[in-house]
């Protein structure tokens, strides 16, 4: 069960954050919504590929309820629903970005470390 953040609050900023972007998925479906387009919901299960539906869709969900993704409905036959980061969302790329660059020189050097 999702904790909210409430600013009022006494907590350290970094729970704060954590709280809102945690977990396994949320930090990874921002990072697939960094691009201009938005996505749709099967293009990020495709990506996100050992997801399961239900956990997106609550994570989704999650994100959208903290503003952090914006939640586009296109009224249509069947209707078309998609999913893209908003200004708070997009102040989190410069984090999301150093987070690969970290991952990437990670993955790097692990091999050099073992030797």
């Amino acid at each position: 069960m999702k904790q909210h953040v409430d600013a009022s609050d006494d907590r350290c900023p970094v729970e704060a954050s954590i709280n809102l972007i945690g977990g396994k998925w949320k930090i990874l479906i921002l990072y697939h919504l960094i691009s201009d387009k938005s996505k749709r919901f099967n293009e990020l299960q495709k990506t996100l590929s050992t997801i399961t539906p239900r956990t997106l869709t609550r994570q989704l969900r999650e994100l959208e309820e903290d503003r952090l993704i914006r939640r586009i409905i296109h009224p249509e036959v069947p209707p078309k629903v998609e999913y893209m980061l908003t200004d708070t969302g997009r102040s989190l790329v410069p984090i999301l970005m150093e987070l690969q660059n970290w991952g990437t020189n990670y993955l790097q050097n692990s091999d050099l470390d073992q030797a």
